[in-house]
């Protein structure tokens, strides 16, 4: 395994980043293949948006992607995960059917991706903690709302987005339509726990004695040690080989390992990025990120929507589904998503749609919301 993708594991909220070294970017073939992404990406139609910019926010240059069939629809800032995975690159594989109903923001977060490359490391270091992200996701919202004359916007996090998520619909829920968690966080050691017994589980039913051997070397976990860079690498090997990151699959996902390779929105130097971006970053923000606790968020200030993997043991479901049944909010509704692991949106994008549809934008359209169940 690359001592890439190694530090990638450290982070359990985590989607792991594309890798740059994978294939080289900039042969014939590749120029090619981007060209008929790119094609099959234009917005064409006159009442769309398609636009991608750099943008003043929380004292830096961060990127913004903006896509949708019809300016009137309502919008979603959709926030990626990692905390330096960005989203935009990996988005052609998945986004354009959602673009017909919503006009999609995503941006490159501090230290990730293009935004890493816009700014100097050295003056965004030091900034890297959950309250800078969480209110530079609000600072997205209200630019976002002004630029395109919307009154309020969804929000939607994935994975380590969804720390950054839970906490922007907390601080300011007069910004916001309605929240939607894709493999959610509730409380990181709770995570850790799960998913190593899970991982220790699988690795006895199959009998692999070099699993159970590392899984048991690091039992009980977290238990009351220090997580350690050694000990998280361990627990998050194999409960995504035994398909806890991507569903049937033995942990390889390289439809998105690979995605940003041909992403018309990327060059050489932006794919590049993606790594440098995720070893500056996940060193700075584990400790904090290892402390994250929604458990005792009792009050939900605007209607919440749960897409929940069954097969999720990055971030495991089960905590999500108890604290949604707990919480008070607005509305509130929790899918299970059948045939997804953590990586839902690439797993069974027809039903992440469709139940987008069904789900949350009665929400923001000035409809009924749907009806209980």
């Amino acid at each position: 395994m690359k001592k890439t993708a190694i530090v990638l594991l450290l982070i359990a909220a985590l989607c792991p980043a594309a890798h740059a070294g994978e294939a080289p970017r900039d042969d014939a073939s590749y120029a090619k293949a981007r060209d008929v992404v790119r094609d099959l990406e234009r917005i064409v139609a006159p009442e769309g948006i398609q636009e991608s910019y750099k943008a003043r926010i929380g004292g830096i240059d961060q990127w913004i992607n903006v896509r949708g069939q019809d300016k009137a629809n309502p919008v979603i800032v959709f926030i990626h995960g990692g905390p330096a995975s960005p989203l935009t690159p990996t988005t052609w594989e998945f986004q354009r059917p959602i673009e017909e109903y919503f006009t999609v923001v995503n941006y490159d977060q501090r230290g990730a991706g293009k935004t890493f490359l816009a700014n100097d490391p050295d003056a965004v270091a030091d900034t890297l903690h959950i309250d800078r992200y969480v209110d530079d996701a609000i600072e997205i919202a209200e630019y976002v709302r002004k630029r395109y004359h919307k009154d309020k916007v969804i929000l939607m996090g994935h994975s380590w987005g969804t720390v950054v998520g839970m906490g922007a619909a907390l601080k300011r829920p007069d910004l916001f339509h309605a929240y939607v968690g894709i493999g959610q966080v509730i409380n990181v050691r709770d995570n850790e726990r799960i998913s190593v017994e899970y991982g220790l589980a699988q690795a006895r039913q199959h009998g692999n004695a070099e699993a159970v051997t590392e899984l048991e070397s690091i039992s009980p976990y977290p238990g009351d040690r220090p997580i350690t860079r050694e000990r998280i690498i361990i627990a998050r090997k194999w409960p995504q080989f035994y398909g806890g990151m991507s569903a049937y699959r033995d942990g390889s996902a390289k439809y998105f390992f690979g995605a940003a390779l041909l992403s018309p929105e990327y060059d050489a130097a932006d794919v590049k990025a993606i790594d440098a971006g995720n070893v500056f970053t996940l060193g700075r923000i584990l400790p904090e990120f290892l402390e994250v606790d929604y458990k005792d968020v009792r009050e939900f200030p605007v209607p919440v929507v749960m897409f929940m993997g069954r097969h999720d043991y990055t971030t495991p479901s089960a905590p999500t589904a108890q604290w949604l049944e707990r919480v008070k909010a607005p509305y509130k509704r929790g899918v299970w998503f059948e045939r997804s692991a953590h990586m839902i949106p690439w797993e069974e994008p027809g039903k992440l749609l469709v139940s987008l549809l069904a789900e949350v934008r009665p929400l923001a359209s000035g409809t009924d919301a749907p009806p209980p169940r």
